[in-house]
């Protein structure tokens, strides 16, 4: 038992995932996100008072309530299926076929090892094959795959397969710079360092249109 704890512990420090897909059970939606809420704060309320915090204070009364709110509804409501965008596609009528890149999408994640924020910008391209996608979507997109307990490279793959989907093309690109708090405020605590993760698709794949798109970026990360 202690061996699987070191070895469990060490996956978590060391921030390796492992699997493609967001681990949930089969049961995962088996009760309301109301339900949720209210089993989640009486989580909350025990951790608090284990930590020796007076919640008959003003201050801390509610705090296991808006927790339990911002988990469910906010920073882990990516998890619900019901909260998927629609990914409205076009037909491309104007023939647009050079490389669309949408760049500095804010990320706002959280860690899966140590349920610490992830905090950077993704960076989105895609070559039209005769459908295109709203600008404001891809936005979304990466928002709702950003909104669950993540890691960076599973989150990176996530937005490129939805794209690939939703477009009906390989040609889609993916790279995402961020900071990872459970490295910069614990741990080794290294306030500077980022975390550089990518997934090239299609003609993506090739060096002279990955350059292109990391031209467009200004991103000089070899890959």
């Amino acid at each position: 038992m202690i061996q699987n704890e070191e070895m469990h512990d060490e996956i978590g420090d060391n921030h390796i995932g492992s699997s493609a897909k967001n681990p949930l059970r089969s049961d995962a939606f088996a009760i309301t996100d109301d339900e949720k809420i209210e089993k989640i704060k009486k989580d909350v309320h025990n951790i608090l008072e284990t930590l020796g915090m007076d919640l008959t204070d003003d201050s801390l009364k509610g705090t296991p309530n808006r927790v339990a709110k911002m988990f469910v509804k906010e920073i882990f409501g990516g998890l619900n299926p019901s909260r998927k965008p629609k990914a409205s596609t076009f037909e491309n009528n104007y023939k647009y076929g050079e490389m669309l890149v949408e760049k500095n999408i804010i990320v706002y994640s959280t860690c899966e090892h140590h349920l610490l924020p992830i905090i950077g910008r993704a960076h989105v391209a895609y070559i039209s094959n005769g459908t295109v996608i709203g600008l404001s979507k891809m936005n979304r997109i990466v928002e709702y795959y950003a909104k669950r307990p993540q890691v960076q490279e599973r989150l990176t793959m996530q937005i490129v397969q939805e794209l690939q989907q939703a477009l009906g093309t390989e040609d889609v690109a993916c790279v995402i710079d961020a900071k990872h708090l459970c490295v910069n405020s614990r741990g080794v605590s290294d306030i500077e360092s980022s975390t550089v993760t990518s997934e090239f698709g299609g003609k993506f794949k090739e060096e002279q249109c990955r350059r292109e798109f990391l031209d467009y970026i200004k991103l000089d990360t070899k890959f």
